[in-house]
């Protein structure tokens, strides 16, 4: 064995970030294992750790018996006491073993199992570190594209960026560095996987938070947020402060700090919008800068329908539909707007009457007469023929 371990195992504590007692339980399990498989499991063994020492010291262990019958796990009561005069009939005695005495091959395995424990501390500890960073935004350097994902450092471990999480039109090269926001970690027979996002709404929330002064207090909290990822966002504000107002803390003097935000979403156009506890008056607000007539709201279906003036519909919808879009995903209910023009349309089918039923029993009817016309004439004829 290797002489004194405790500068090793206290330099790979150190590099590797494990815990000293993982480490030790590995080493004395890889000598265990070594020794088992030197003696081909014949025997009752057990390593442990001298720390004094910094060696790890493999133990046999023996029955007292009057009679060996077992060679391997029993031991002859004289022979017994020649090791320690007091032991008894039926004690367990222990007897070091020299660690030397292993083969080559022996040694080798307890290598590799040292090799899988410290692997399997690692990735212990870098799942234990970023389980609880979930919603964290890091920050890391590009390495390598992997069929369109990205594989980001951010340290102690690697993460993915997967081709649906990344923004279109947004290309990154080796050593770039890159912003993301953590949207899952989770544990695989490879390793923990650290699954990224630079199209997740909390990225926007958190851009804010670090910029905001008044949102790290608490003063303004951050209500929802909907995304279009590279083109458009919605984020809503409120202030728990009256003197306080949400929408110019989070603009910034001269747009400074919405600013930074933007740029760091690369020209993401962001609008920040006043909430209120009213559905209405909140999606009129989420609908800005488009001018709303009506609301009418369905509160069992969470829908309302919403009426614009005519020169407004466009405004209101916006460019392929993407500003009522994000409206309805900050409010969370479902938006169906319409023109005045088609709105009065609209009322007025519904107001135009009704053609008369009894149109409807007279056309029913017609068949019934046509029938009964024959029978009607027989019937007229019929004193004609006795008088003849």
């Amino acid at each position: 064995m290797v002489g004194n371990l405790n500068h090793i195992i206290d330099q790979v504590v150190k590099d590797k970030g494990i815990n000293r007692d993982i480490l030790i339980d590995a080493l004395e399990s890889a000598v265990l294992s070594a020794a088992n498989k030197k003696f081909r499991n014949t025997r009752d063994l057990e390593a442990h750790f001298n720390d004094e020492i910094g060696e790890v010291e493999v133990f046999e262990f023996v029955t007292v018996v009057e009679e060996v019958v077992d060679s391997y796990k029993e031991i002859d009561i004289d022979e017994a006491r020649e090791v320690d005069p007091d032991v008894e009939v039926g004690d367990s005695l222990g007897m070091m073993l020299e660690a030397g005495s292993f083969s080559r091959i022996a040694a080798q395995t307890a290598k590799q199992v040292i090799i899988q424990k410290v692997r399997e501390a690692e990735r212990e500890g870098v799942y234990t570190e970023f389980k609880d960073r979930v919603g964290e935004v890091v920050n890391g350097i590009v390495r390598r594209y992997e069929r369109g994902d990205l594989i980001v450092d951010l340290g102690r471990a690697e993460a993915l960026l997967p081709n649906r999480e990344q923004v279109p039109r947004e290309n990154y090269r080796q050593s770039d560095r890159v912003r993301a926001y953590i949207s899952e970690v989770k544990m695989s027979a490879k390793g923990p996987q650290i699954i990224l996002s630079r199209t997740h709404p909390g990225l926007l929330i958190s851009l804010f938070s670090s910029e905001v002064p008044e949102i790290a207090e608490g003063i303004v909290e951050i209500k929802g947020a909907a995304r279009e990822p590279g083109s458009r966002a919605k984020i809503a504000v409120v202030s728990h402060d009256v003197d306080v107002d949400p929408v110019g803390a989070c603009v910034g003097m001269r747009g400074s700090r919405v600013q930074n935000v933007v740029t760091e979403l690369r020209g993401e156009r962001i609008d920040i919008i006043p909430w209120t506890p009213d559905p209405a008056r909140f999606a009129c607000a989420a609908l800005a800068p488009a001018e709303v007539s009506r609301v009418y709201i369905d509160d069992e279906e969470q829908a309302m329908e919403i009426i614009v003036p005519d020169d407004q519909l466009s405004l209101a919808i916006g460019k392929k539909g993407q500003n009522v879009r994000l409206a309805a995903k900050l409010i969370g209910w479902k938006i169906d707007i319409k023109s005045e023009t088609r709105a009065q349309e609209e009322e007025q089918e519904e107001a135009a009457p009704q053609p008369p039923a009894q149109e409807e029993e007279k056309e029913l009817g017609k068949p019934e007469l046509q029938v009964a016309e024959p029978a009607v004439e027989l019937e007229e004829e019929q004193p004609d023929q006795e008088q003849e």
